[in-house]
């Protein structure tokens, strides 16, 4: 049986010492080619694709990490009807007449990332992170950039302020065959025919990617054995865990406040539509015969069945968000004499070290 939820029921999750430990979501993902189709894996260095097979011989890719996704799920707080719930934080580069900028949604390491501290948002944020080292507050970073609570912050390079990923999502590949690819490069001209360099030259280059003229794309070049995809003959996986626990931890100020706030949000960046196109040749879409499944999973192991929906993620995380109070938005700019100070503190450590 599937229970539908109501605001005061999500209360709960955020308010009850006892209550349930996480909300999961596992959704089925298709490529736009359908059953069989073949999709593209990140590649690693060293390693290429990330396939690790089980006891049984079967193997499993990873199709996007739970970084990555994170990357990927935190953007939506930029855009309507989202960004309503969120202070939106920018940070202004380049000279007069080439004024760019970058959210903080945007950045790799969120308020954590150099290029905070290398703007006059930087003192802020070593305040906030100092709040929660010395006493657990986590109130004032909720205020000034609540999604580093939902997909997790570490403030490594400066205070060492630490907090979990509260949102984790994956997605994975089951039961996988991996091929590989062959191409064949072709110039458009015969270059050593034009003088541009000797047919000896030419001879020397071809067939070997890394000469010179190979890089450059005057000779051809065949580039075989490469990475060709893969084939699941399983299933493709999507899973999402809200981690109740780590969000019944945060503490300060209006403590049932800040946690509804950042549950609310957590449940928005839960629901939210997944961009579908991960990189080239990897273009997923959600299994329109298979429902997706949301469980709440409870101290004792027990797994209900629960109706979460987009809809009502949005309109709890806006009375949330009401209630808490929403942190100013703000743009502040990039400083050069900043960032060049915190390069030489790293440049001492390493020196030190």
């Amino acid at each position: 049986m599937t229970d539908s939820l109501s605001h005061e029921t999500i209360n709960t999750w955020a308010d009850d010492a006892q209550g349930p430990v996480a909300l999961h979501l596992k959704q089925k993902l298709l490529p736009v080619e359908g059953e069989r189709g073949v999709i593209f894996p990140p590649t690693y260095t060293d390693i290429g694709y990330n396939i690790d097979t089980l006891s049984d011989g079967t193997e499993v890719a990873l199709i996007d990490s739970v970084g990555s996704q994170a990357n990927r799920m935190e953007p939506i707080f930029k855009r309507e009807p989202y960004s309503e719930l969120v202070p939106q934080i920018e940070i202004e580069y380049g000279n007069q007449n080439d004024k760019k900028s970058v959210s903080i949604f945007e950045v790799g390491h969120r308020l954590g990332d150099a290029v905070i501290r290398s703007s006059k948002l930087g003192n802020e944020a070593r305040t906030a992170f100092e709040s929660f080292l010395n006493s657990g507050d986590a109130s004032a970073l909720a205020k000034l950039a609540p999604t580093s609570l939902v997909f997790g912050v570490w403030d490594s390079r400066d205070t060492g302020a630490k907090l979990p990923r509260i949102v984790q999502s994956i997605i994975r590949a089951w039961d996988i065959d991996k091929l590989t690819r062959s191409a064949q490069y072709t110039p458009a001209l015969d270059y050593a025919a034009l003088e541009v360099f000797s047919e000896e030259d030419k001879q020397k280059a071809e067939g070997r990617r890394e000469s010179p003229l190979a890089q450059r794309g005057f000779v051809h070049v065949p580039a075989t054995d490469s990475p060709g995809g893969v084939v699941v003959h399983g299933t493709i996986e999507r899973d999402v865990t809200v981690n109740l626990v780590a969000l019944r931890r945060l503490e300060g100020g209006n403590i049932q406040a800040l946690r509804r706030y950042i549950l609310g949000l957590s449940l928005v960046a839960a629901t939210a539509p997944l961009d579908p196109f991960l990189r080239q040749g990897c273009l997923l879409v959600p299994d329109a015969e298979t429902a997706p499944q949301w469980k709440l999973v409870k101290r004792d192991g027990l797994r209900q069945e629960v109706e979460m929906s987009e809809d009502l993620a949005c309109s709890y995380a806006s009375a949330a968000a009401k209630s808490f109070g929403v942190g100013e938005g703000k743009a502040v700019s990039f400083d050069k004499e900043l960032a060049k100070k915190d390069a030489k503190q790293a440049d001492k450590k390493s020196k030190a070290s």
